[in-house]
């Protein structure tokens, strides 16, 4: 599990809103309605509606940004909470659910499932649906949860390996882009770059960010995480520590036109990757080579073979990474630069 995860959250779910969305980004979006009715943390109710439009709402609608994403938001002890989104109306009401659990697919689905019952002006089972899952105690990995007639899900398995085309993530991050972007945005996030990922479609578009950052494991990103960014927090892309952020490209010109140095651009709908490095050539190649066959050959394969792929070149990597750390009594360890040298060397020449 990621450390960012909140191991033991208290419930499913915190919050649900619907959110409407005015004709200008001058006003802020309005909540029409909440549940529990007596959830009180104003602040999450004033930064929460403003996630729910991460586009340009002047120029764009729901048929040309998507209907499902999921924004984060990092509480005061570094714990991601996660809101699920689901765009109706063309775009201008938004259903949210907040929660510190990473189930994208449960709660894609009960979005579906509680759009569709405001759609026919089903309360009564719509609020049912959220008070039988609120009050459910949080269930463990693989446990059945009955809900409602319409509405039943098994608990994920969040520890282990994602696989396709059970992860909505990795399945669409696999699709949209290529292998070799990919292995060119590995490293970049090994290198701790500044990184823009952008898409026309939000689902999309945090797709790419979640599965990007999954494959990681089991390191993590530990700097700025955004997968989508909204309007009014543009400014955090002339941010000048390392950061992995998703935007939506209504507002890509708008982040053009600030001072970015040094920034790696990944745009999903042309798979194309800008950026002034070339940081997968100071990885080994013979790791490269192993990483990019081994996913060419899971093109059209199932289950876990791209995280399996991405896990052994970490281990490969990284995996003895105990044998350059140095340390001497009353002193802080360090990094041995001749440890690092034979690793080198060692590359090189099982290349010749």
């Amino acid at each position: 599990m990621d450390r960012r995860t909140r191991e033991n959250p208290e419930r499913t779910f915190d919050l649900v809103l619907k959110v409407k969305c005015h004709a200008s980004e001058n006003e802020d979006p309005e909540v029409l309605w909440k549940f529990p009715e007596d959830f009180g943390d104003q602040e999450v109710l004033q930064s929460v509606p403003k996630f729910c439009f991460p586009f340009d709402v002047e120029r764009v609608s729901q048929n040309q940004v998507g209907q499902h994403f999921t924004f984060v938001l990092t509480d005061m002890e570094s714990k991601q909470r996660f809101g699920f989104c689901r765009l109706t109306s063309g775009g201008r009401i938004c259903l949210c659910i907040l929660s510190y659990l990473p189930w994208f697919e449960v709660y894609y689905k009960l979005l579906n499932t509680l759009a569709d019952y405001l759609a026919k002006e089903l309360e009564e089972d719509l609020n049912e649906t959220l008070k039988s899952l609120y009050n459910h105690p949080v269930p463990k990995a693989n446990t059945p949860v009955n809900l409602s007639v319409h509405s039943c899900f098994i608990t994920p398995d969040i520890t282990g390996l994602p696989t396709i085309p059970e992860s909505r993530n990795l399945t669409e991050y696999f699709v949209a882009v290529d292998v070799n972007n990919m292995l060119r945005l590995y490293a970049s996030m090994l290198h701790e770059r500044r990184i823009i990922i952008t898409s026309s479609k939000l689902s999309t578009l945090t797709a790419c960010l979640h599965g990007s950052a999954a494959l990681l494991y089991p390191m993590y990103w530990q700097h700025i995480y955004i997968p989508v960014l909204p309007p009014h927090l543009l400014d955090y892309c002339c941010a000048p520590m390392p950061y992995l952020i998703g935007i939506h490209s209504s507002l890509i010109e708008r982040v053009k036109n600030k001072s970015l140095e040094d920034v790696v651009v990944l745009n999903v709908d042309t798979n194309t990757l800008e950026s002034p490095f070339n940081d997968l050539s100071s990885l080994p190649s013979d790791v490269v080579s192993a990483l990019k066959n081994k996913l060419k050959k899971q093109s059209t394969a199932t289950g876990d073979g791209v995280a399996r792929a991405f896990l052994r070149a970490q281990a490969a990597l990284f995996g003895s990474y105990r044998d350059a750390l140095r340390y001497k009594p009353g002193a802080r360890g360090h990094i041995s630069s001749g440890c690092i040298q034979s690793r080198k060397e060692v590359h090189c020449s099982t290349q010749q």
